[in-house]
């Protein structure tokens, strides 16, 4: 009996995956990894963002740390990000830093709104095109982001990079038990220390925290005319911050082949932005380049290592400042540069994949690339990239209606049978299919094959009725569907059509 008990309660007992050893290793190393990419990163947001670079490493900190108990994606790595840095750098230069931490934790309670609203569901109308493209503007931005630290440097740089890139190309061909990353940044940090190499480091990018972040409240005047200065800049941080995060979470499920949980994602991406807010943080979102570096280049699967990027990050700014400072640009660079190329679709830019790509594909692809490199936002890339798909794909369905018509034996009536989905874009030319002048005294629409989606669609079906009655003639439209019959029984002769 003890045995069957055991066995039965041995599944519910089973330890997390990343408590074995191997798990584990794989984990701590691959949030270390990722907690040295995020400090020039973090740093360079702030600076854009116009805040003190200690405001964007504590942002950091505090969003990996909650998101790694709050979100939904295990491995997905959040921090301060410069999509959430552009929205608010007006606010910043207008009204300074307590507003801007206002604003971040509003907006971390607009994103628990929209989660409880259901707006992960959003989701599922992001077409395939538009992700292919959300990652290639993705990879293009992440090596764009990168030239500037290769341009007027010492010439020393250029062969850092190269000895890098070789290490994190030829390594894991050997062995995969270290992330290769971290073995790049450990030899070239070593390697210009011992040498007295003159190289751009970490610390050149700005100042290091030497204390720990502290809890507080924004010092503002809690007024309904701060609100309203607030109240933009708070919903273009929820909405870009969800859009980014959601779309990092589809593709990260699409590269482990595993499922995660949008709708807790978003409201994850909440509570870490106002537990940001209240430790005076900058705000973020999910972060692309460094997901891919915990996910493709260190194989992480876990929270753990989210957890320990943030946990890392803190010790390593604050414990070892000093350390971390020499650290070359250089490594950090070639990281990204490896992110970036690993990024890309080569596939979706492949000559016989474009040849074999329907037209309007490529366009809703190129058309999200180019807005995202144009605005430097991806936000904005994947609005107009789904904007651009629903207009093609409209264009082709309303193509696909087609009215065929037979006359009976007698010649006394004439038989319509309509077929496809009746919609604005489609029904404009469904009016112009009909022969009101010579068809007999009675037609009969015949709706077997079709759909009636929205008003447009019964107000074309009411102007063919108004113009037959117009001369004499009656019609019957039979058939519909119970959704259709729906519409059009509480819409037809309401819609003012001859009027």
């Amino acid at each position: 009996m003890s045995s069957v008990l055991s066995a039965a309660l041995r599944p519910h007992l089973s330890r997390p995956s990343w408590l074995s050893p191997k798990v584990f290793r794989t984990e701590v190393l691959a949030g270390l990894v990722v907690a040295l990419a995020l400090i020039p990163e973090a740093i360079s947001f702030s600076i854009l963002a116009g805040v003190d670079p200690r405001v964007g490493l504590f942002a950091s900190f505090t969003m990996a740390v909650v998101i790694a108990f709050c979100g939904g994606r295990p491995a997905m790595i959040s921090a301060a990000t410069g999509a959430v840095a552009l929205v608010v750098a007006p606010l910043v230069k207008a009204h300074g830093l307590d507003y801007l931490v206002a604003a971040v934790i509003l907006g971390g309670a607009i994103q628990v709104l929209l989660a409880v609203l259901g707006v992960a569901k959003l989701m599922r109308f992001i077409p395939r095109s538009v992700m292919v493209g959300f990652v290639n503007a993705l990879a293009i931005l992440i090596f764009a982001a990168q030239i500037p630290h290769l341009i007027g440097v010492p010439w020393l740089v250029y062969p850092l990079v190269a000895a890098a890139l070789a290490i994190m190309v030829g390594m894991p061909r050997l062995t995969r038990a270290i992330p290769a990353p971290l073995v790049a940044i450990v030899v070239l940090t070593v390697v210009t220390v011992v040498a007295s190499v003159a190289v751009p480091t970490v610390g050149d990018e700005g100042a290091l925290p030497d204390s720990l972040p502290t809890l507080g409240l924004p010092q503002i005047p809690w007024t309904l005319d701060t609100l309203a200065v607030l109240a933009p800049y708070a919903l273009g941080v929820a909405l870009v911050g969800l859009m980014e995060s959601l779309m990092t979470a589809k593709l990260v499920d699409d590269i482990t082949d595993t499922h995660s949980n949008k709708t807790r994602e978003s409201w994850g991406q909440g509570v870490a932005n106002i537990v940001t807010g209240f430790f005076g943080g900058m705000g973020g979102c999910a972060m692309i380049g460094q997901t891919m570096i915990n996910v493709k280049a260190s194989g992480a699967r876990t929270r753990l290592s989210t957890f320990l990027s943030g946990v890392f990050l803190l010790i390593l700014v604050v414990a070892l400042g000093d350390v971390v400072a020499v650290i070359p640009m250089a490594a950090l660079v070639a990281v990204m540069i490896i992110v970036a190329v690993s990024t890309f679709d080569w596939h979706s830019v492949a000559p016989k994949t474009l040849k074999r790509m329907p037209y309007g594909e490529t366009i809703v692809m190129v058309a999200t690339v180019a807005t995202t490199l144009a605005t430097r936002n991806l936000a904005i890339g994947v609005v107009v990239g789904v904007l651009t798909a629903m207009v093609i794909f409209a264009r082709r369905v309303a193509r696909l209606v087609e009215v065929t018509s037979v006359l009976d034996p007698d010649g006394t009536t004439r038989i319509y049978s309509v077929h496809g989905e009746l919609f604005f874009a489609s029904s404009n030319d469904l009016v112009g299919q009909f022969d009101y002048a010579n068809d007999p005294e009675n037609v009969v629409i015949d709706m077997t094959h079709a759909h009636v989606w929205d008003a447009s669609s019964v107000a074309a079906l009411d102007a063919i009725t108004t113009k037959y009655a117009t001369r004499g003639k009656h019609v019957e439209i039979i058939e519909l569907n119970k959704p259709s019959a729906r519409i059009h029984d509480t819409l037809a002769g309401q819609l003012g059509v001859g009027h």
